[in-house]
Formats: C-alpha cells, sequence, structure tokens
C-alpha cells in the first residue's frame, strides 16, 4: 500500500468515524419511536388508464393538477430523477416506476424532522375503457404533539391530495 492509499484510507476512516458520531447525535435528538402513518385515496375515471396516465402521470405534471411550481433538476424522466418543487424547497426523488405509476421520496433536510415521506401514484385499469387513479402517502407522523395532531397533519394531506385527485380526473376526462 503507497502513501497515497494509505492517506485515503485515513480519510476514509475519518469520515466514517465523523459520520457515526453525527448519526449517534441524531438518533439521541429522536424523542418517539416511528409511528407510519399511511394515507390511501382513489377516484374513479370515466377513461383508459393508459390514456389517463398519458394525461397526468408524467413525473412535473404535478404542477398542473397540484398547482405548484415543478422542474426537473437532475435524470431524464426514470428512477432517480429529481424534481424540485415551490422553487427548490421540496426535492422528490423517484424511486419506483412502472408503465402506469410512479413512487418518489423526500430524502433528509439537515436540521429537520426526516419522516420518510414517500408518495406512489398509478392509474389501474378496470375495464377496457375506465379506470381509477390511486394515490397513496406514508409517513411518520411521530413529531406530532399527541393524537389530535397527528389525525390533522393527515387530514390536511387527504384533503389537499383528494384535490389534486379530482384535478386528475377532470383533466384526464377533458375532451380533447
Amino acid at each position: 500500500m503507497n502513501n497515497k492509499d494509505k492517506d485515503m484510507n485515513i480519510k476514509a476512516g475519518v469520515l466514517a468515524l465523523v459520520g457515526l458520531v453525527a448519526g449517534a447525535g441524531g438518533v439521541s435528538a429522536v424523542a418517539a419511536e416511528p409511528e407510519y402513518a399511511t394515507v390511501r385515496m382513489e377516484i374513479d375515471v370515466a377513461r383508459p388508464a393508459k390514456d389517463v396516465w398519458a394525461r397526468v402521470g408524467g413525473y412535473c405534471d404535478i404542477a398542473e393538477w397540484l398547482s405548484l411550481e415543478c422542474k426537473i433538476t437532475s435524470g431524464n424522466g426514470g428512477i432517480g430523477t429529481v424534481r424540485a418543487l415551490r422553487g427548490g424547497s421540496v426535492l422528490e426523488i423517484l424511486v419506483a416506476q412502472t408503465e402506469l405509476s410512479y413512487g418518489y421520496t423526500q430524502p433528509v433536510k439537515e436540521g429537520s424532522f426526516y419522516n420518510l415521506y414517500h408518495g406512489f401514484m398509478e392509474a389501474r385499469p378496470v375495464t377496457a375503457n375506465t379506470s381509477k387513479i390511486i394515490y397513496t402517502l406514508l409517513l411518520d407522523v411521530s413529531d406530532k404533539a399527541d393524537k389530535a395532531a397527528k389525525d390533522a397533519d393527515l387530514a390536511a394531506r387527504r384533503t389537499r391530495f383528494e384535490g389534486a385527485l379530482k384535478k386528475m380526473k377532470e383533466l384526464a376526462e377533458a375532451k380533447k
């Protein structure tokens, strides 16, 4: 092993130790066990799933049906693509994708509670001419003070995304 390799190993070891110390500090700051909650929503659409997905399933189509700014900051639309919402204050990484669905997550933000937020959207065929859009959210609500605060957070998310589902239905069913 030459001196350059030794220096690299020492640097890697120091960085690993710093990461462990920082991680240990972060763990002690977490007061509660994770409490994962799921919000599952769906809406029937009078269009084939393929047509629905073509209209509302693009990774930045969220700008139209959730009325917020969206910009692809890296990637080509496949897994690993990053979208920035609300001027970059929210980042979402595409972590799953099929012909008629995708899943995404939000990364850890330094200094903020990490709620492991994930979203999954799918256009599912029901018949040859009808489908449903299914949107599921998963997140840790253990940072909320009590059951009422957790319920209020989940209810607000449900209200916002049910509104988005109605908008997607409207867009998908619109005459061309």
